[in-house]
């Protein structure tokens, strides 16, 4: 019990560590970011957003990505779930006792789960009662579907079945379902295509081209002199939004349009939109790169056209 609080105290002090590692860097990268930015372009509004909302972001982003640590931790100990059960299962068969069976069943190649089962075999065999320490295991790693799991081995338990039948007849209900979640992902890889194209490349063109033609029609109604008369029903004036403002306006919606879709490919591909978070960077990448290309050629042409 000493060594286990021991430890606790010692992952929270990592966490605070690493809180305040996060918080500097980010605040550091604000205001370096900021300054550049001041420096070429003189404006000191923006810089000030800059500077308090790249902190936000790097937070917001490391926390993602923390989160998205621990779920794939989550589901590789259930890809090895059913084997774990499996091998339980042959070893009660050869009359092993329970605490032994899953001490023996632990493999290298079952890691982070072979930690896990270590734990639970060990307070099984100091006295602790298999059904609390299975849910103790339960709650530690956090996974749904390995929680239902034990909840049946466990009402099996209580109803007096077989249980090395009971873990052999769980680990193939568990191996179906994870082949069942694999072929409906790869059916929906299409649809995966499809947004990530879409988002990547389609939406940044299509904003690029409505800045440039936002500029283009400003530089034409510039030179054309206004005429007041009864006989014309309209008239054309002088495009008052900024180009720039355009652009932001653009970069603002490019990057909600990725954070949403990488959200919705994790969603469809996985079924958990933190699945899709690994998606976001290579999204915001292509999507901006795009953005400014297709900006910078559109310009070159149409300023070869109207000179």
């Amino acid at each position: 019990m000493r060594k286990l609080g021991t430890r606790v105290i010692e992952e929270d002090k990592l966490k605070e560590q690493r809180i305040k590692r996060i918080t500097v860097l980010g605040i550091l990268a604000g205001l370096i970011f900021a300054s550049i930015f001041l420096l070429i372009t003189k404006k000191l509004i923006v810089a000030i957003i800059l500077a308090i909302l790249i902190p936000i972001l790097l937070f917001v982003y490391f926390y993602f990505l923390v989160q998205l640590k621990k779920y794939r931790r989550v589901k590789k100990m259930e890809e090895v779930f059913p084997d774990f059960l499996q091998l339980m299962s042959s070893n009660l068969r050869a009359g092993i006792t329970i605490d032994k069976s899953m001490l023996l069943s632990v493999r290298e190649e079952f890691d982070p789960l072979d930690k896990e089962i270590n734990k639970t075999g060990r307070e099984i065999a100091t006295g602790k009662s298999m059904e609390t320490a299975l849910f103790s295991m339960a709650k530690r790693i956090g996974s749904e579907k390995i929680q239902k799991t034990i909840l049946l081995i466990i009402s099996g338990m209580r109803a007096g079945g077989n249980l090395a039948t009971l873990l052999e007849q769980t680990a193939t209900n568990m191996r179906e379902s994870n082949f069942i979640e694999k072929k409906a992902a790869s059916n929906v890889l299409m649809y995966v295509i499809f947004i990530f194209v879409a988002v990547a490349v389609g939406a940044p063109a299509l904003f690029a081209l409505s800045t440039i033609l936002v500029q283009t029609l400003s530089t034409l109604l510039a030179g054309i002199p206004e005429v007041e008369s009864a006989a014309v029903p309209f008239t054309l004036s002088k495009i008052s939004v900024s180009i720039e403002f355009i652009t932001y306006f653009s970069l603002t919606f490019i990057i909600v349009i990725d954070v949403l879709a990488a959200l919705v490919l994790g969603l469809v591909n996985k079924g958990e939109e933190k699945e899709g978070l690994k998606y976001l960077v290579p999204i915001l990448i292509i999507s901006i790169t795009v953005f400014f290309a297709i900006k910078i050629l559109l310009s070159g042409v149409m300023a070869g056209l109207f000179k």
